[in-house]
């Protein structure tokens, strides 16, 4: 009740369409070069960060916050996920992530690889999951397309999203094309990963020269010529000998690699480094579940660190509906020696950084005011958020669980409580 007493009292205090804002005395986290600063403002103009410093003047119709010294960070990563394209995991009319063609394909049209799916368009700002991981101090996460029986291993593409409710979500820039690569995948590639890398070939071949030889569509081929000398793509690997050839494959094509699990990254962290490749780990990740992450280790994002790879954060299993345990993960890594302040940045600056949207995730002058103030810690898993902000506006702190608690903790009314006033 406490958390919900300061949530509703602070955005009262805010204004709905306000983008003018000052936080007094926080200790701001701004995941950034400045590292933290204790008892600074924060000045957001137009939705964007004006000044950061100590006793900053408070110009006419701004809307002062006094934090009292709690933390104020950039909003958090949500991770991969499929927040706004899928709602109800276990009901495939509201899960819209995937493409499995297989036989419907005609034989002209080439096999079932469509990497010309975009799951940009199936995106549901007015998402449930998405109001339930907001108020937990998700601003943004990426639209990850999944890989199904009777599809391909590459998956498709998608976007760094806004959770801020707006219809136009994707952010520019951060297009990125999804392959999944291991044992998990063999049987999408006749049973093999060397039938991966053969078909990876043939699909970069046919996107070369823009004939057809069976295995992309036209439109398919348009796309996966965007990402040849350039683009950025997004490997689902773990094995240390799986992304060695990740990083060979990427660099021939000229591709911005992205990997994500790497269970074993650690083993070849040298050569991520020298690829200046970024990590996205599941830091609780500890025990293998297959043969492709025998090395996995609680250690894994700081070893990384310390090698000088960029390590940002993003679960398995159920990400979307989870993706508020983010700061799990970051906490999970400083526990196993992940300093805190780049942990921080694994949910901040780093995925802003590497999926192109860098205006976000740090709190320094210039940058786009997605903030987030906080009760405590916020790798703490006992801290909650007290208030979120999308470019200087207060989002509301309201979703489908809270409603859900009030309805229920409320004195029972007339009526049952699923009526209003019940």
């Amino acid at each position: 009740m406490k958390r919900l007493i300061l949530a509703i009292a602070l955005l009262a205090a805010l204004p709905a369409a306000a983008q003018d804002l000052l936080v007094r005395n926080a200790t701001v986290h701004t995941a950034g070069a400045a590292g933290t600063l204790k008892n600074h403002d924060v000045l957001v103009q137009g939705g964007v960060v004006r000044a950061v410093g100590p006793g900053l003047a408070a110009p006419a119709g701004v809307t002062v916050v006094d934090a009292k010294g709690r933390p104020l960070t950039p909003g958090l990563f949500g991770g991969l996920t499929g927040l706004g394209i899928e709602e109800v995991s276990g009901e495939p009319s509201t899960v819209d992530g995937g493409l499995a063609l297989g036989a419907m394909v005609p034989a002209h049209e080439g096999s079932s690889w469509r990497p010309e799916f975009d799951v940009d368009v199936a995106f549901n700002p007015r998402s449930a999951a998405i109001g339930v991981n907001r108020v937990e101090g998700i601003t943004f996460t990426v639209l990850a397309p999944s890989a199904l029986p009777g599809g391909s291993f590459v998956a498709g593409q998608g976007s760094a999203v806004l959770l801020d409710g707006r219809y136009d979500a994707a952010l520019p820039g951060s297009r990125s094309l999804f392959v999944n690569l291991g044992s998990d995948s063999s049987p999408l590639s006749g049973g093999s990963r060397a039938g991966q890398w053969m078909l990876l070939e043939q699909a970069m071949a046919e996107a070369r020269s823009g004939q057809p030889d069976g295995l992309l569509t036209r439109a398919g081929r348009a796309a996966v010529a965007k990402y040849l000398g350039g683009g950025r793509v997004v490997f689902h690997v773990d094995r240390a000998a799986d992304i060695r050839q990740v990083l060979a494959f990427a660099k021939k094509n000229g591709m911005v690699p992205v990997i994500v699990g790497g269970a074993e990254s650690w083993r070849v962290a040298a050569e991520l480094k020298a690829a200046n490749a970024v990590v996205l780990v599941d830091a609780l990740a500890n025990l293998p579940g297959n043969f492709d992450g025998l090395g996995s280790s609680l250690e894994t994002a700081a070893r990384l660190h310390r090698a000088g790879v960029r390590v940002g954060f993003s679960q398995r299993g159920d990400a979307t509906h989870n993706a508020r345990k983010q700061r799990q993960l970051a906490g999970n890594a400083v526990a196993h020696g992940l300093p805190w302040e780049a942990a921080l940045a694994g949910l901040t600056s780093v995925p802003a950084q590497a999926f192109g949207v860098s205006q976000r995730g740090r709190i320094e002058v210039g940058q786009q005011a997605d903030l987030v103030l906080w009760s405590g810690d916020p790798l703490e898993v006992s801290t909650f958020a007290e208030q979120v902000w999308f470019e200087g506006k207060p989002a509301s702190m309201r979703s489908r669980q809270t409603e859900l608690r009030d309805r229920y903790l409320a004195p029972a009314g007339a009526l049952p409580r699923a009526y209003p006033g019940g």
